[in-house]
């Protein structure tokens, strides 16, 4: 039996197919794209990009779940489960142990505690301001020219850091610029950047409370700069 979820986020569309025919899942397919203007299209394009990699049709697949911002206008989707619920259920499947999930993704930020049993327990998220995002990487990344696969290592070779005072994207911007025009070393900066991004973090923690193992998912979860820091 073939089951299919499908995460539509402000910046990247998901899907994998998952094979439960021995009992357990095993993911047959997946693909990430992004989601552009529309975010029924996207759900629909890797809907069928996902049955083209697994070498299915539509019909073979049972249930279609659908999460992320976008759930609600996925309309083939047989139902619809909050992000909080999906990273709980898919962090506990290969972590059975993890107590609190750190999600940034590329519009807002999530802190997920979770119980004994692995459910949420209790969650804080920033979804108001874009600064502690992958969007806030990706507008730094541009204000400074430097591709933003290149913060890693730029990060653990750098050992000192430049702090940035503002808290919103639209201000640490001008303020980066600032910097950069009156000669500041870019290394330095971003260091700082990175730094920005994981104290907002931890002070979502702090407020939750830390209970561990913990576990990040989300785009920024790939970026090792924010992940050390």
């Amino acid at each position: 039996m073939f089951t299919c979820g499908i995460d539509v986020g402000s910046v990247s569309a998901e899907a994998v197919i998952l094979d439960r025919s021995n009992g357990i899942f095993q993911i047959s397919a997946y693909v990430i794209s992004p989601t552009g203007g529309d975010s029924k299209e996207a759900a629909i394009r890797v809907f069928n990009q996902a049955l083209q990699k697994a070498s299915l049709n539509k019909e073979m697949v049972k249930t279609v779940v659908a999460t992320g911002y976008g759930r609600l206008n996925i309309p083939f989707a047989n139902k619809n489960i909050t992000e909080i619920s999906c990273h709980a259920r898919g962090v506990i499947n290969y972590f059975p142990q993890t107590r609190t999930v750190i999600d940034i993704g590329g519009q807002d930020s999530k802190v997920i505690k979770l119980d004994s049993a692995g459910n949420p327990s209790d969650f804080l998220m920033n979804d108001k301001c874009a600064a502690g995002t992958g969007r806030f990487l990706e507008v730094m990344s541009k204000a400074l020219d430097i591709d933003l696969k290149s913060f890693t290592e730029i990060f653990e070779k750098t050992a000192e850091r430049v702090d940035i005072s503002s808290t919103c994207t639209v201000f640490a911007e001008s303020e980066i610029v600032s910097l950069v025009g009156h000669g500041t070393d870019k290394n330095k900066i971003i260091k700082g950047l990175v730094y920005s991004i994981s104290n907002r973090i931890i002070s979502m923690v702090e407020r939750l409370g830390l209970e561990e193992p913990v576990c990040m998912t989300g785009g920024v979860a790939k970026n090792g700069a924010v992940v050390h820091a």
